[in-house]
């Protein structure tokens, strides 16, 4: 079932963040994030932007929600996407679903254009935004460092 994020749903959603932040470089993040930090950004975001979860029983398999990807005026009409899946739970359409519902949601927002950010190298995370329409726009070499190494990143641009 997919359905918006809650507060209560921060712990969950922390413990299945955590396990990206602590053992890839898939997030910038290099502290787990507490059960407090998160509730502040699903309060935070959810009063802009839509923050969905995908909820098999009773436990949080995935989530995603859109953000602003600049500040300024003129981009109000374009957002960036996060989207992560607990990791037994990869290959089986929970993050499809999820951001096909999301996608959705944006549409009736007026928003234009939707960006995710993908550290590289990640063929699983690029393929899967390709699947969905989204292209690659920008490459960006050595821009971050985690973990005793240099990684690239990547932006895949969908417009709605």
């Amino acid at each position: 079932m997919i359905r918006k994020a809650l507060p209560n749903d921060a712990k969950d959603i922390a413990a299945l963040y955590n396990y990206y932040v602590e053992n890839t470089t898939i997030t910038f993040e290099t502290n787990p994030v507490s059960v407090k930090e998160m509730q502040e950004r699903i309060l935070t975001i959810s009063q802009t932007y839509p923050f969905l979860v995908y909820e098999a029983s009773g436990e949080i398999a995935g989530y995603c929600y859109a953000s602003p990807w600049k500040k300024r005026r003129a981009y109000r009409h374009t957002v960036e996407s996060t989207i992560y899946i607990r990791h037994s739970a990869q290959s089986k359409g929970i993050g499809v679903a999820l951001m096909r519902a999301l996608m959705e949601e944006l549409k009736g927002m007026s928003v234009h254009a939707i960006i995710a950010c993908i550290a590289l190298p990640n063929p699983q995370s690029a393929g899967f935004h390709e699947k969905l329409g989204f292209r690659q726009v920008s490459c960006f070499k050595e821009v971050g460092y985690k973990f005793d190494q240099w990684i690239d990143v990547g932006d895949w641009e969908l417009l709605l």
